[in-house]
């Protein structure tokens, strides 16, 4: 399924939901007023707080010189690592592996230490899932795992789950849905639930599972935390009924897990005797996207090694990762696309980074980008400004539910894009 976007409307790069129906007002080449989106489409679509400029350790430079400068780092590197482009166009995502596999890099992102798991099981078709507008039109029983939609996703319940009156759920949230929420904490989402809050343990998810499963099965569920087992079988007396059963996972539950059997499992016993789905609640717009962009062309979704001067060959494994690559200092020379793993990971993990040559592709400073250029350890290190995906520039995306969404750019800017940006380095290698 694609999306293609009335021209009445803009599409939100804010988060994986890509909402299509946003209005904007605007003063020249200014966005003044964002309606419709949540806060965070709102400061999405406003733009950067703090927009990038091209240095070179540090010092401005024009940015025809940047790339240059780009390509010398990476054309020069043993083994460079390619990250990011969760906040990247499909065709800049492309332009990156296409990149990777010129240099011989590793190339990977976030999902390597978040939704990655489940992705990789919604591709290799051993969890079935659904789209968005399936979930609006059809749910009767909507699961949260490990999820709090109402701060990270906030239009989630209101657009495509709880709230909204479906083709075939036309009573709506009052009579036609349950909401199902299982955390650790009261979230407020739990809140949303009411009753249909179950509390568990940290790091009881898998327990958790096992007794639910036990519970689908007529036997009586067993814990070792201290949990009313009434409150299980209600659950599973919940989850048997469900005429359209979907589960929304969060990094809750895909942390607590780390191997994600159990979910399979429980999803298999579930389509026994019912009927139920699943969507992982992806963060940045795009981070399906490169999974998917990857997957297809290599038949992984993240942790790749391609070898230099032999394209075909393609290694891939956890020590490909992000982590493991910084841990062991197997890279000498790091390409970021719209990311800032200094502030998503530990510093004993990036502290590799402030030994290496880094070039940082961003619209906006991060903290990344602001510790590089302030840095004054080995390497050359450079900030190269970029267009604003969605609203300075157009392309397509992938929704958390694997849907594709087009959309057009809203402002003009004298920015280049990610994709021409990566464009120009494939050139001057």
């Amino acid at each position: 399924m694609v999306i293609l976007l009335n021209e009445n409307y803009h599409v939100c790069t804010g988060c994986a939901l890509l909402c299509d129906d946003i209005e904007v007002v605007i003063d020249g080449s200014r966005i003044i007023e964002v309606k419709t989106a949540c806060r965070k489409g709102v400061a999405r679509m406003k733009g950067c707080s703090k927009p990038m400029s091209p240095t070179v350790d540090g010092q401005e430079i024009d940015i025809n010189s940047a790339i240059a400068t780009a390509a010398d780092i990476l054309r020069n590197a043993r083994t460079p690592l390619v990250f990011g482009l969760g906040n990247s166009t499909d065709m800049a995502q492309k332009k990156a592996i296409e990149l990777a596999k010129r240099l011989g890099a590793v190339i990977d992102d976030t999902s390597s230490f978040c939704q990655g798991p489940i992705l990789e099981a919604i591709f290799n078709e051993k969890i079935r899932s659904t789209t968005l507008e399936d979930v609006r039109n059809k749910a009767d029983v909507i699961v949260y795992w490990g999820a709090d939609p109402s701060n990270s996703h906030p239009r989630h319940l209101s657009k495509f789950s709880y709230f909204p009156r479906g083709l075939e759920r036309q009573r709506g949230w009052e009579e036609d849905r349950t909401m199902v929420t299982i955390d650790i904490r009261k979230s407020h989402t739990a809140k949303i639930s009411g009753d249909k809050f179950y509390q568990i343990p940290l790091q009881g998810d898998a327990e958790f599972i096992d007794a639910l499963i036990d519970a689908l099965s007529g036997k009586v569920p067993k814990v070792s935390f201290d949990y009313d087992t009434k409150r299980i079988l209600e659950l599973a007396n919940i989850l048997k009924k469900a005429r359209f059963g979907i589960i929304f996972v969060g990094l809750g539950l895909v942390y607590s897990i780390g191997n994600i059997d159990p979910v399979v499992k429980l999803m298999d016993k579930l389509n026994k005797i019912s009927d139920f789905y699943l969507i992982p609640m992806v963060g940045h717009y795009n981070m399906r996207g490169f999974n998917q962009n990857l997957f297809n062309e290599t038949g992984y979704l993240n942790r790749v090694r391609f070898e230099k001067g032999d394209s075909n060959n393609v290694r891939h494994g956890v020590e490909f990762s992000i982590v493991e690559s910084l841990n062991n200092k197997t890279i000498d020379a790091a390409l970021i696309i719209g990311s800032d793993p200094l502030s998503s990971l530990p510093r004993v993990v990036v502290e590799h980074l402030l030994n290496i040559p880094v070039i940082t592709i961003d619209p906006c400073e991060t903290f990344t980008s602001g510790n590089i250029k302030s840095k004054s350890k080995l390497g050359t290190n450079l900030t190269i400004p970029s267009a604003l995906s969605g609203v300075e520039c157009g392309g397509s995306a992938i929704r958390m539910d694997g849907v594709e969404v087009v959309f057009e750019p809203i402002i003009e800017t004298d920015y280049p894009t990610d994709e021409e940006i990566l464009t120009r380095i494939i050139e001057a290698l």
